[in-house]
């Protein structure tokens, strides 16, 4: 498996769109110090404090309450800040993706302005602060469930491919029927059987998600296992295993590895899907599913469909590009100089 960089940058939609997905990403990963309701760090007195890591009471401070500090609260600001020595440092935007705007001049779901660049939802919650976590969640998500996939895929597809016979018709057979079933549909009414949770999401969708990438695998194994070196291997008595993993896998690998942003691609699709339809993960969670389905709700908010529109889109889209990109970096017909 060769993977020629310099034909991966030559695609500039490819190239483009993996640096934009990447950075999304990489900004996604610091949601909490992006934005939060919370300060980033407190100096009160001689202690510094990370409220967004840690709990902070108001007896901490000299208050009188065992609860939490609120740091929205006008009288906690005014006693942390009666002593000049103290600060709080916050993130740039304010809300979490769950904190509620009470003070809105209109009622939700508000259009974009200075302190919502992205409006609220019809509960009051900042839309750019649910975006950003809504796609961090999104990315895991369909990073971990298609790794899994791969793995399962990879397995099934070369024991059916390199041993073929009975072995290839009976796991066949049987991925064909559980390739018929109706997967949305079954999710559907798994997820309202089960208390949704991101694990029991996660193990759901991965009964399904692996069955394309078997028949890709399958398919590249019964072909590679004929060539010549695959042939003296077998002659050599090298084991079924090392045949396997050193002989035929690496070449296998450059179709699967083009399949893998597809993967991505459609488990982000179903978990919003599910979310959509109110069956995805926990009520109140960051989700981009559920931000369309607010915009489909309230179609006075235009801010909501189009601002969950171009979130997915964009993430669809890039991926699709890339999987372009990966495709003819691992393409040794394809001349360096194609897209120049």
């Amino acid at each position: 498996m060769d993977f020629n960089l310099k034909k991966f940058r030559n695609n500039k939609r490819a190239f483009w769109s993996f640096i934009f997905l990447i950075s999304i990403f990489i900004i996604t990963l610091f949601a909490e110090i992006i934005a939060n309701d919370k300060p980033i760090v407190m100096k009160y007195g001689n202690r510094f404090y990370f409220p967004i890591y840690q709990n902070i009471t108001e007896r901490e401070i000299g208050l009188e309450l065992e609860t939490e500090i609120d740091f929205k609260d006008q009288y906690v600001n005014s006693f942390i800040h009666k002593d000049t020595r103290n600060f709080l440092i916050w993130p740039p935007i304010k809300f979490s993706y769950d904190t509620i705007n009470y003070e809105l001049q209109e009622p939700s779901p508000a259009a974009p302005n200075i302190q919502n660049l992205l409006g609220t939802d019809d509960q009051g919650r900042d839309v750019l602060s649910r975006v950003i976590y809504g796609v961090r969640v999104s990315l895991l998500f369909g990073f971990s469930l298609s790794i899994l996939s791969l793995f399962i895929a990879i397995f099934i597809g070369a024991i059916q491919g390199y041993f073929g016979g009975k072995v290839d018709i009976i796991i066949q057979r049987f991925t064909e029927i559980w390739s018929s079933m109706p997967t949305l549909f079954l999710l559907i009414i798994l997820s309202s059987l089960i208390e949704p949770r991101i694990s029991s999401l996660l193990f759901l969708m991965l009964l399904f998600s692996w069955i394309t990438t078997s028949f890709i695998v399958r398919a590249e194994f019964l072909r590679i296992k004929n060539f010549d070196y695959v042939i003296a291997a077998k002659a050599m008595k090298a084991s079924n295993s090392r045949i396997i993993i050193k002989h035929i896998l690496p070449n296998a690998m450059p179709l699967i590895l083009t399949n893998f942003p597809f993967l991505i691609t459609s488990s982000i699709i179903t978990l919003t899907s599910l979310d959509f339809l109110g069956l995805g993960l926990p009520v109140g969670s960051a989700s981009l599913g559920e931000l369309l389905n607010q915009g489909k709700n309230n179609l006075n908010g235009y801010h909501l469909a189009l601002t969950g529109f171009l979130a997915i889109s964009s993430i669809l889209v890039s991926l699709i590009f890339i999987a372009e990109g990966v495709r003819d970096a691992l393409n040794p017909l394809l001349k360096e100089n194609s897209y120049s």
